[in-house]
């Protein structure tokens, strides 16, 4: 059994978290120890004493610490992307390219940390400066989901670590490899404390986090549900929250799009990684003149796409995450079509050479965006499509929804690129581009109820991670 990190120590426990590949369920990828309340408190403790040496680390130390992380993510992106593919069930490209992802981040972070910036001003009384200054937050709980294993804690961790933070990390259960290795690369690279792996429910390990009143800050990304609940939580001791809580994002197709462009930001977001992303495309918006052959040409491409094993040559779609998964997807399919909708392709449980949860990427048309298929979260490789009348009618289906984190137009009209741009209500906005696909060195967020607090990457992530001190010097 592979230990939580606590204190600069592996530390086992009389509770495990069996790892399954969902590309082949015979296949166990590890067991890995679930912490206890016990050692979680022992994790907060070491963070808080490890506080006052990191934050008074110089940007230099804390910066050859994270290159040093990014660095080792970067030469072993082959093995650990092979290890991320057969514990989450991404084809392995994409688990490679996630691992190189996150050494972008601790590359990009180890620059930040140099950048630090504060400001010098006059008073307005005679005789007297001001300083503005950052410091860091102090000890942070990061709770990270299953989808992106690696890169999710990466733009966390390095962040909370750029800025002098101290960090008690709770992965997803369904995925403790990516962790383990991610802290164990970490570990060799950082003090004692400064980084503690917790591994284990969030009704054990994640309520401790959020009561410790020595936690500071929580960076969660996940459902919407916990993400309430992380809320009040840190509300009702006046902490500080970063929630993510995913999306129910719209790729709007009108009229004059370029049909091939269309179909393939459509298809890309809506099935690539299984659907499983908060950016996913699941709600697909045509207008009246280009519906039908949207349709049609979706559907044909949809036809020739490789559902496998994560790891097999010429895999596109690897397998849903878990059963309990995979079952949710299967009843959205349920809930659609007894609402009206009807399946225009796809849905099937597949078989493959190896057990699995494999399923046939579906596409459901002829809804409405009063039904529950265009208004959840499903998660899957599920998308659906609504008809709209015109540009207007189609921006205001787009907003139709509590969600608000990425939405999309294909247009080769710059009137409508411009109109889309500034109308859609969501923190990214997607042009011609997949909804789901961001850059490391900009800001991650979305609006309405798909996040609350500041906005996550890039140099934006220092509001998060720091307070701001204001100081009067008189000389």
């Amino acid at each position: 059994m592979l230990g939580n990190h606590i204190a600069g120590s592996w530390v086992e426990s009389d509770q495990a978290v069996l790892d399954v590949n969902p590309s082949d369920l015979n296949d166990v990828v590890g067991e890995y120890a679930a912490a206890t309340e016990a050692q979680t408190d022992d994790a907060i403790v070491a963070a808080a004493e490890a506080g006052p040496g990191w934050a008074s680390a110089t940007p230099g130390e804390r910066a050859v610490s994270l290159e040093a992380i990014g660095l080792e993510l970067q030469a072993r992106s082959a093995e650990l992307g092979e290890l991320l593919s057969r514990e989450e069930g991404k084809p392995r490209a994409e688990g490679v390219g996630e691992v190189l992802r996150a050494s972008q981040i601790f590359r990009f972070f180890a620059g930040e940390a140099l950048r630090i910036k504060g400001e010098h001003l006059r008073s307005v009384r005679p005789g007297v400066d001001v300083d503005i200054l950052r410091e860091p937050l102090g000890v942070v709980g990061l709770i990270t989901p299953w989808n992106f294993p690696i890169a999710i804690p990466a733009w966390k961790i390095a962040p909370a670590l750029a800025y002098g933070c101290t960090v008690v990390f709770k992965p997803a259960t369904l995925v403790p490899a990516s962790a383990w290795a991610l802290v164990e690369i970490a570990s060799r690279s950082l003090p004692p404390g400064v980084l503690n792996l917790v591994a284990g429910s969030g009704s054990v390990v994640g309520e401790r986090i959020l009561a410790d009143p020595r936690v500071r800050g929580v960076s969660f990304t996940g459902s919407q549900a916990v993400g309430i609940g992380v809320a009040r939580a840190m509300a009702a001791r006046f902490g500080k929250y970063q929630l993510e809580m995913g999306g129910k994002n719209p790729l709007v197709i009108l009229d004059d799009a370029d049909l091939e462009v269309a179909v393939d930001c459509a298809v890309q977001g809506a099935f690539f990684q299984t659907g499983q992303r908060c950016t996913a495309s699941s709600r697909l918006i045509a207008t009246a003149g280009i519906h039908d052959a949207f349709v049609d040409a979706t559907v044909e491409r949809m036809r020739s796409l490789r559902v496998g094993h994560a790891l097999a040559e010429g895999t596109e779609i690897g397998p849903v995450v878990s059963l309990d998964q995979l079952s949710q997807d299967v009843d959205y399919l349920t809930i659609g079509e007894a609402e009206g909708a009807r399946t225009a392709f796809g849905g099937e449980r597949l078989e493959r050479d190896t057990p699995g949860h494999y399923l046939q990427p579906a596409l459901l048309v002829d809804t409405t965006n009063d039904m529950r298929v265009n208004r959840e979260e499903i998660f899957g490789p599920v998308a659906t499509v609504q008809r709209a009348e015109d540009a207007g009618h189609a921006l205001a289906l787009a907003n139709a929804t509590e969600f608000g984190l990425s939405a999309g137009v294909v247009t080769t009209s710059l009137k409508h690129a411009a109109m889309f741009r500034d109308g859609l209500q969501a923190g990214l906005v997607m042009v011609n581009l997949p909804t789901a696909g961001v850059d490391f060195h900009v800001p991650f967020g979305g609006t309405k109820g798909s996040s609350s607090g500041s906005r996550e990457q890039g140099s934006y992530a220092i509001e998060f991670y720091t307070t701001v001190k204001t100081a009067y010097v008189r000389p």
